[in-house]
This record gives structure tokens, sequence and C-alpha cells, in this order.
């Protein structure tokens, strides 16, 4: 039988967390700078402690420890593993593990910082003898094919599909790769577009999975087989210099980089220094570089010289000249559809500022759920459920707009289309960003916008007016049009960020945005509220069970109070509730009440907030009658009592 497991063991919680090992049997710990600085001198190892297994006709899986014949057998894969490396080094000239540098990038690649500084330090042992073998066969099959007298080009094609199936083999054998239990089935490297550490993975049996690999490759082609066009035409070149005469297109589709969002050259890397080895020979232009080329990528990011603002100045510009090549291929009247999800107003100010530059006109912008809600970083951070699509036009606009009178349309405009976005069920920050949206069509049709005093209007300006109306639309909305004027700032500030992002994270900036069009300035740390915590580039809004108010002046701002009031009802303190909802006006302001609601409203039914709120709620009337009754000293201690047992 199996040891017993220690006391007070619980399995779902593993034995490492935020590289913090615990050990299950003592409870000691080794602190994560610890960790990662075994994993980097090579101290740190791995151990196969479970084999699954399957048998053809029965469904589910079996699961055994592993013996030590299976740590064995990884032993002599490891040894000839060397004997192999050697001998194709040799053949080809390279190694055949990809030795390129795996670049450090802070929430994308962190696995560098334990150690896997190499594109090939992703693999343990058995699965790069396995991959490289898998490469080595790819060569040898386009050999034979060409000593067997077919067509070169042929040849070319067949092997490119088997080198793609190849690269799909590569995504599940990884050592970051994890075991999905809930389906006992096996995950990919990129369950999300980053590299993040995973303690314990699933080294999957590669000639399982390369059939499927091979088979989802023929699916898409079949697929794509049944297209009514008699034929499509792909080219590659750059966005910024289309292959392509004047007025040509009837209609251009894009989805362009979301500013800083997927490090997209990066992330095809993996594949990349794979693929050179499998077909590199073969298309030597296409890996004529160690890794895939990235200076002329249009993204925000920057690692070379003038770091982020660089980055950013280099996005917009090349944007522009994107946008522009667009206009010049379309037909006079053409239309071009342009798809945007960023989340944040700054990634809106750059994609607005390349539009406004193009000489497209935006004629329309409507938000499509189309975002997986577990996609990059959806965990704990702020992200959108769906994509704008920008609707632009090849035609003449109208000349130079002034300010005043622009603004007075955008209010118009922007008032009828919140009313229909609010009607169709858009939320939380995609409302803001389809309000973003809405706004460039009125912006858009100008030559330009200038001010009285000749300035040039551009988006940031325009973004700012855009979020004072499309705040102060949704206050309205999410209060059931109650007491929105009667409300303080800071509860303006706090009902619109738990509408919006619940109890994610936001980056600062994007927070600050959000807290200035209700009159707060977060840059001022003294200033700033109790319940909002600055953690690094970060803002969190703290909910009642994550705030300290002991050794704090009591504060009567309308969230401290409610907040307060929550602890004290979950802790059972009813006279103490009462006397502070006396005290502080609250207890007969229907407007306490109706903020309450729209919080609880906005969150997630398991949200701990949420079912304080929801219990204390559900009460309301009878704790709106006692601080009545108190106020007039009606209530004896036991008729207080009475009341709430």
């Amino acid at each position: 039988g199996y040891e017993t497991m220690p006391a007070g063991f619980d399995p779902s919680k593993g034995t490492v967390a935020r590289a913090v090992a615990t050990c299950p049997v003592c409870g000691g710990t080794v602190d994560a700078n610890t960790t990662r600085r075994l994993f980097q001198e090579g101290k740190a190892g791995e151990r196969m402690v479970a084999v699954v297994l399957h048998k053809p006709g029965q469904s589910g899986k079996r699961y055994r420890i592993a013996t030590e014949k299976d740590v064995e057998i990884f032993r002599e894969a490891t040894e000839y593993l060397k004997e192999k490396r050697e001998k194709l080094m040799l053949e080809w000239g390279i190694d055949p593990v990809p030795d390129e540098t795996l670049p450090l990038m802070s929430g994308v690649f962190n696995v560098p910082i334990y150690g896997m500084n190499t594109w090939g330090d992703l693999f343990n042992a058995r699965q790069k003898l396995a991959l490289i073998t898998f490469a080595e066969k790819v060569r040898q099959a386009h050999a034979e094919m060409l000593k067997a007298g077919y067509e070169e080009e042929y040849a070319k094609a067949v092997v490119s599909l088997i080198a793609c199936s190849n690269s799909r083999l590569v995504d599940q054998s990884s050592v970051l790769v994890p075991w999905i239990t809930q389906l006992e089935a096996v995950a990919h490297t990129f369950n999300r577009q980053a590299l993040g550490m995973v303690w314990d993975y699933i080294e999957a049996y590669p000639f399982t999975y390369f059939p499927s690999a091979m088979d989802w490759i023929y699916r898409i082609i079949v697929h794509l087989s049944k297209s009514s066009s008699t034929y499509g035409i792909v080219t590659q070149s750059s966005a910024t210099s289309l292959p392509h005469p004047d007025n040509f297109f009837d209609a251009v589709f894009t989805d362009p980089p979301y500013y800083d969002n997927v490090p997209y050259s990066y992330l095809s890397d993996f594949f990349y220094v794979w693929l050179k080895r499998t077909v590199g020979d073969i298309y030597p232009e296409l890996f004529s570089t160690p890794l895939t080329p990235k200076k002329n990528e249009i993204v925000a990011y920057s690692n070379g010289p003038g770091g982020w603002e660089n980055g950013k100045a280099f996005f917009e510009d090349m944007l522009k000249k994107s946008f522009q090549e667009i206009h010049r291929v379309l037909k006079p009247d053409g239309i071009a559809v342009i798809v945007y999800a960023h989340k944040s107003t700054e990634g809106w100010e750059t994609l607005i500022n390349s539009l406004l530059d193009s000489g497209l006109i935006m004629t329309g912008a409507w938000p499509l759920h189309t975002e997986m809600a577990a996609r990059l970083r959806a965990q704990d951070s702020a992200t959108l459920a769906s994509s704008i699509y920008i609707v632009a036009r090849k035609m003449e606009r109208q000349p130079t707009g002034f300010y005043n009178g622009v603004k007075e349309e955008l209010k118009r405009h922007l008032n009828e289309k919140l009313e229909r976005l609010w009607k169709e069920g858009i939320g939380g920050a995609d409302f803001f960003i389809a309000a973003i949206g809405s706004a460039i069509e009125v912006f858009g049709k100008y030559e330009k916008v200038m001010d009285y005093e000749g300035a040039i209007v551009r988006a940031d300006r325009m973004l700012e007016d855009v979020r004072l109306i499309a705040t102060d639309y949704a206050v309205r909305q999410i209060l059931h049009n109650g007491f929105s004027e009667d409300i303080s700032d800071l509860t303006r500030f706090y009902v619109l960020y738990r509408w919006n992002y619940g109890g994610a994270k936001v980056q600062f900036d994007e927070a600050r945005k959000l807290a200035q069009s209700c009159s707060i300035d977060l840059s001022n740390e003294w200033s700033r509220p109790g319940f909002i915590k600055k953690e690094k580039e970060f803002i969190r809004v703290l909910g009642p069970q994550e705030r300290n108010f002991s050794g704090q002046r009591e504060s009567m701002e309308l969230i401290d109070v409610l907040h307060r009031v929550l602890l004290l009802w979950e802790k059972g303190k009813r006279n103490e509730m009462i006397r502070l909802l006396q005290d502080s006006g609250f207890g007969e302001r229907d407007a306490f009440f109706r903020v309450a609601q729209a919080v609880s409203e906005t969150l997630s039914n398991d949200d701990k907030e949420k079912k304080l709120l929801d219990g204390f709620l559900a009460g309301r009337e009878r704790i709106a009658y006692q601080v009545r009754e108190t106020q007039k000293g009606y209530l004896t201690r036991d008729k207080q009592k009475e009341m709430f047992e």
C-alpha cells in the first residue's frame, strides 16, 4: 500500500507557489530568491513521479508510481542524446538542439531567471532526443523523395507540411506543458502568450501526438480546399509597402498588433529555431538569421536604444504608414475594416492618431465578442471580452472642424451610441473602449480639428472628453438613474472601477485616467484614499475584507463607511454597525444602499465582497428601521437584540 499522507497535507495546493517551495512533511520553506538561485547554479533537478497509462479500447486513464526501471530508461535516453547530438552536429553544421539565446522579458519570458537561457533549455533530455530525431527524419524524407524522382517543388511542399506537424509536436513536448487534470489530457506550451515557469510538467509520448499533429494539418488542407474561390494568393511583404498598385482593392480587412500586448516575433522564435533544423536547408532565404528579424516589427515595446518612448513613437509612425498604404491600394469609396482590442487608452491614442493621419475616414465602430476569457494574462488582470471593429472608407473628408462645435457633436452622438451599447449588454472595460470607437466616427471625418487658439486637437484630448461623457453616463446607469449627483467623487470612482475591472489590478496610468474623470488625483501618494493600493506599476482597489482599519482616523467617506459596516455585519456587531450608520448619516440615505446594490451587481457571484454586500442588503429594511427608531430613542437594548436574532 501507499504511505500515509502527512497530517494537514492538501495535494491540491502543491508544494511550490511563485518559486516558494514548501516541504509537505515538516512545512519548512525555501524562499523564492533561493529557489531561483539554485536553478541558475544548476543545483535544482527534476524527478519522474508518476506514469499515466491508457489502454486502447478502454476509456479513462490509469496512474502508477514511477519505478526505477522508468528512471533508468530516461537515463539511457540522456546518454544516447549526447551521441546523437554530436553525429547530427557534424552532418548539419549546427547544433541540432536549439542553442539560440532565450531573452528575459518581464511578464512574458520569465524562465531565464530559472537558468533556462537557450531555447533548447525548454526541453528535457528525452524530449530533445525525440525532437532532433523527428527533425532528422523530416530532412531524410525530403532527400528520399528527390531520390525517388518526385518534382522538387512537390517534395518541398510535402516536407513543409510535415515540418508544420513537427511544430505542433514541439508545442506539446516542452518542460512547460502542464497536465490538465480535469480532462486527463496534455496541454500546450503556449496556454497563454508567454513562457512562465511550470513546477510539474507532463512528458508526452511523441508517437501518440505526432499522428494527431499530422491529422490536424490534413484537416486544414481539406478545409481550405473547400473554398468557393478558384484560388488564393498569399504574399509576404511589409504592411508599410504593399506590392499592389493604387486603387486596387474593393476592401481591406486587417487585425494589426495591439500596441504592446504580444511580443509576436519573440514568441515565434520558439517554432523558428526548430523549423530551421527541419526545413532551413530548403528555405535558406527564410532562415538566414539566427532568430526572427525584429527591427521592423510594428509593436510598441522596444529593447533597443531609446527604450519605451522610442518604441511607442515607432509603433505610431509605422502604424500610420500601414494605414496610408491601405488608403493607397483601396479603390475610391473602398472599405477597410480594422480590428483592435487593446484595453488601455494609451494604446488607443496611437491607433487613432495613426488613422487620423492616414486619410481614411472612420464611419462606424462596433464591439464584437471575440476574445477568450483565458487568453493572454487574463488572470487577475483587466481584460476585454470584445474586439472593436472599426469601419473606415476612402472618401473625401470635411474641412477643418473647431473643437467646441465638434465636442457638442461628440456629446450628442456618444449619448445616442452609449444608450444603444448599454441596451445591447456591453459593460465594464468594453463599454469605455466601445465609446472610444464611437467617438472616432465624429472626430475622424474632419481633415483636422483645431481649438480657437489654433492648436491641433489630437487623440489624447479627445479621449479625455470621451471618458468624461462615458463615465457620467455609466454612473447614472449603474445606479439606475438615481443619486448620481449626490455621491462623492471617490464613490463614483469606486463604483466605476468595480464595474470596469472587478477585483483585478490595472496599469497605474489607466487607473489614473479613470480617477481623473472623477476629479481624483492618484499621483499624490499621501492623498490617495485608503481603499486604493499601488503595487509596483499597478493599482488595485481593495474590498472590505482586504482592508485594516485599526489605528486609522475614522473616515466618513461613503465607501469607507460601507466597508466598515460590512465588516461589522460579518462579525455580528449589530449595535456598532447601527451606531456607525447613525453617526455617519448614511443609515437613512437611500443613496448609500443604492451604491451598495450597484457595487454588488458589478461583481461575480463567487466574490467575497459581493457575498458581504448581498448579506447586508438582505436585511436593509430592518437596518434602516432600526437606525430611524434608535435615532428617536425608541428602541431599548433588549428590543435591538430581539430584532437581530
